[in-house]
């Protein structure tokens, strides 16, 4: 009976790290991450392939030669055996020449500086990772947000990344893949979201004590709604001054999403060159 009790209390912990396969490239939602799903299955494939005659053999091989059997002691005398030898060199030089045409295929095709192929162009937003938020600058509408980016389904995104702090990495792992923001530096990445959602962005860079709360929705919308989105954001009449920016740009936990209904032309390089200069001093 306290078996049966322990199994129940433990249970929900065992359950409780599928909330990773919902919110990683498993479960993708946009053409990038589905792109890196499937050669992440090929590469399992490959990987049994590799792993699976080792894991068979080895514990067959131990019992077979095991100390009480007696009939069949090891004795490794043999010669020189060209099936053997075929057998030991051909299939790994084949899978080394195989997951080489593969990945260098794939390492252009998900290169993050390529631009995705798109009827129209891609939405251009601005992203500065700070201690310990994220801030999202939309040049072309004039608005900005902190801790929430939101995208119109079916377009194409181009992410420009910069820090103005320490080094970070932008993680969405159901829409695109790892890129770093530096100071004094730009980084870019292309993504799109193919269905409606609530998705998981995060920086995965340790930058101090707010470190584990940098998180940030990524809110895939039909155009209609981006649009609403939009409206709302420059109906809000929360202008991002220099007070704003001071308050945004300190060490400090958002605890909700911020949005900001005008932005200072050239925010972006701004906060890039002058956190080169903090660095530099």
């Amino acid at each position: 009976m306290n078996r049966a009790a322990a199994l129940l209390v433990a249970l929900p912990l065992l359950l409780g790290g599928c909330a990773a396969l919902k919110l990683g490239v498993m479960n993708h939602a946009g053409p990038v991450a589905a792109d890196e799903w499937h050669v992440y299955l090929i590469l399992a494939v490959v990987l049994i392939f590799v792993a699976g005659p080792v894991l068979l053999l080895v514990p067959l091989i131990a019992y077979h030669y095991r100390i009480s059997n007696k009939g069949d002691a090891f004795r490794p005398d043999w010669g020189f055996s060209w099936p053997l030898e075929i057998l030991i060199w051909l299939p790994p030089i084949g899978i080394v020449i195989g997951l080489s045409v593969l990945l260098w295929s794939a390492t252009h095709r998900l290169d993050p500086y390529r631009p995705l192929p798109a009827n129209l162009p891609p939405i251009e937003v601005q992203v500065v990772a700070l201690d310990w938020k994220w801030l999202f600058i939309y040049p072309d509408e004039h608005v900005a947000a902190v801790n929430q980016l939101a995208i119109p389904v079916g377009r194409a995104v181009h992410l420009s990344l910069t820090s103005g702090t320490v080094m970070q990495s932008l993680l969405i792992p159901q829409l695109a893949g790892q890129i770093y923001a530096m100071a004094g530096m730009r980084t870019h990445l292309h993504l799109a979201a193919s269905r409606p959602g609530v998705f998981r962005g995060e920086n995965t860079q340790f930058n101090g004590g707010g470190f584990h709360e940098q998180t940030f929705d990524v809110i895939a919308l039909q155009p209609p709604g981006y649009r609403r989105w939009l409206t709302r954001v420059r109906a809000a009449r929360h202008p991002l001054d220099s007070r704003a920016l001071a308050r945004v740009t300190s060490r400090s936990v958002a605890p909700r999403p911020d949005f900001f209904s005008s932005v200072p032309p050239g925010l972006f390089e701004h906060l890039m060159t002058a956190s080169t200069q903090d660095h530099a001093r």
